[in-house]
C-alpha cells in the first residue's frame, strides 16, 4: 500500500521543520524509499510572528498565510496536513475552514500522550512560549482529559531562549532555561512535561532525567504515521 501524501505547513521553525521530517524518515518502519511518507513541503519562514501577535499585540495576522498555504498544499495533492508549530495551532480553525482534508491536531495528540502517563486531575507542565499559556492552548486539551496545565514561573527566560535557537544560538544558556524549567515544574509535582515548542525540540535532551518529557513533535510524527497508513475508503473498497 502507498502511503498517503501528507502536506506540511512549515517554517515556523525551519529547524523544527526539518526536524520533523527527519524524525518521521527515522520512525518509518521502512524497507526501501517506497515506504515512506510522501510530503508535500511549504518551508515558509515569512508566516508572521506567532508570538508578536499573541503575545505582544503586535505585527501581522498569520491566520490568513496559514490558510493560503493549506489551501497551496491541498491543490498540490495533500491528503491531510500537519503543522510542526505548537503555537500555531491556535489558528487551526482558520485552516480547517480553508480547506477540505483534515489537519493532524499535534495538540489533541500530545494532550492525549500526556493523558496515557499521568492520572486523573493531575498537573501536566507545559514547557513553551509564554503565548501559549496566554491563549490556553493547552489548557483547554488538558481540561477536556481531567488534567490541569502547569507552567514555569520564570516565563522569561524560556522566550529569550526560543529567540536564540530561532537565531541559532542553541547553546549552554537556552539549554541550561529549559532545564531550570522543567526543574521547577517537578518541583511543583508535574512529573509529566510536555515539550510543547518545537524549538525545544531541538535541546530536548537538555529536560531533567526526573521528568517524565513527552516530546509534541514526536506525537504529531505518530499522528502523521498513523494517517498514512491509514487506507481510505476508496482504496479499502478497491482492496477488498
Amino acid at each position: 500500500m502507498t502511503p498517503r501524501r501528507v502536506g506540511i505547513l512549515g517554517g515556523m521553525g525551519p529547524e523544527a521543520t526539518v526536524l520533523l521530517m527527519s524524525r518521521l524518515i527515522d520512525t518509518t518502519p521502512a524497507g526501501d524509499d517506497s515506504d515512506h511518507v510522501p510530503l508535500i513541503v511549504d518551508q515558509n519562514p515569512q508566516v508572521p510572528s506567532r508570538i508578536a501577535r499573541l503575545l505582544e499585540g503586535r505585527g501581522e495576522d498569520p491566520a490568513p498565510v496559514l490558510a493560503a498555504m493549506a489551501q497551496r498544499l491541498e491543490l498540490a495533492g495533500a491528503e491531510a496536513l500537519a503543522m510542526p508549530c505548537n503555537t500555531a495551532h491556535y489558528y487551526a480553525p482558520a485552516i480547517r475552514a480553508a480547506v477540505g482534508i483534515p489537519l493532524i491536531d499535534m495538540i489533541e495528540l500530545a494532550a492525549d500522550a500526556a493523558a496515557a502517563r499521568a492520572g486523573a486531575g493531575e498537573s501536566v507542565g507545559v514547557l513553551a512560549s509564554p503565548a501559549l499559556r496566554r491563549i490556553g492552548l493547552f489548557d483547554a486539551a488538558l481540561a477536556r482529559r481531567g488534567l490541569v496545565a502547569a507552567y514555569a514561573e520564570d516565563e522569561g527566560s524560556l522566550l529569550a531562549a526560543i529567540r536564540a535557537i530561532k537565531a541559532r544560538r542553541a547553546g549552554a544558556e537556552a539549554r541550561g532555561a529549559l532545564a531550570a524549567a522543567s526543574a521547577g515544574l517537578l518541583a511543583q509535582g508535574a512529573k509529566v512535561q510536555l515539550i510543547a515548542c518545537t524549538e525545544f525540540s531541538l535541546i530536548a535532551d537538555a529536560v531533567p532525567v526526573g521528568a517524565a518529557g513527552i516530546d509534541t513533535l514526536d506525537c504529531l510524527v505518530d499522528g502523521i504515521l498513523d494517517f498514512a497508513s491509514t487506507q481510505t475508503t476508496a482504496a479499502r473498497r478497491e482492496a477488498s
